[in-house]
């Protein structure tokens, strides 16, 4: 099978540089709205089985205007263990006001998650957020479809994704987090060993 992971459109909390995760949501950007249209056109040919998304507004408005520019017909189902991060105290406020209060922590957010204290912003586990997406993606296995579409998130998706891909903690961000409405590929088919096909691809989009 292969998986097809898309992060939403960027947002106005994007823009802003605020946390935005699991509690948090904005609307999308217009442009983001054009540059998704793009990725649709993109992936127009490819005969998805499904969509599946966060049940997120912004993964959500993302993964309906993919699905507008698919040539095939494919359902789209919501999905509450694609949801972003739970973020907790985090959840809104400005980046760069955090990082002057916080700089250890942010960056430990940002590259080495194995130092990232969720304690202490009362934001949900690691080990939690990862757990429930990967579990939705193995529950996949047995199903005849060939092409899955999913819409999520950044901070979640690239540590489930590393996950999936053999990375220990220290090493979930090694190479930065994944960019909005960004492509990264994989392909399995025992869904316990995956193969990285792309990564964090935006080359699709005009410039």
């Amino acid at each position: 099978m292969k998986l097809y992971f898309v992060r939403h459109g960027r947002t106005v909390w994007n823009l802003e540089g605020r946390f935005q995760g699991a509690s948090g949501d904005s609307p999308l950007l217009p442009d983001s709205i054009d540059i998704l249209k793009q990725l649709g056109q993109y992936l127009k040919e490819i005969p998805f089985d499904t969509i599946y998304s966060s049940d997120l507004p912004r993964a959500v408005k993302s993964a309906e205007i993919i699905q507008s520019q698919l040539q095939t017909p494919c359902p789209l189902k919501s999905i509450p263990d694609l949801r972003e991060w739970q973020l907790g105290k985090l959840e809104g406020l400005k980046i760069a006001t955090l990082n002057a209060i916080y700089p250890q922590q942010i960056k430990a957010f940002r590259s080495n998650l194995a130092q990232f204290d969720t304690r202490m912003f009362e934001a949900e586990s690691l080990y939690s957020t990862t757990k429930r997406t990967i579990q939705f993606i193995k529950s996949l296995k047995g199903s005849p479809a060939e092409n899955i579409l999913i819409v999520g998130h950044g901070a979640n998706l690239t540590a489930s994704l590393r996950t999936l891909l053999g990375y220990k903690e220290a090493h979930l961000r090694k190479d930065g987090g994944l960019a909005n409405a960004s492509l990264t590929i994989l392909e399995t088919e025992d869904f316990e060993s995956f193969t990285l096909e792309r990564w964090n691809d935006t080359s699709y989009q005009e410039k």
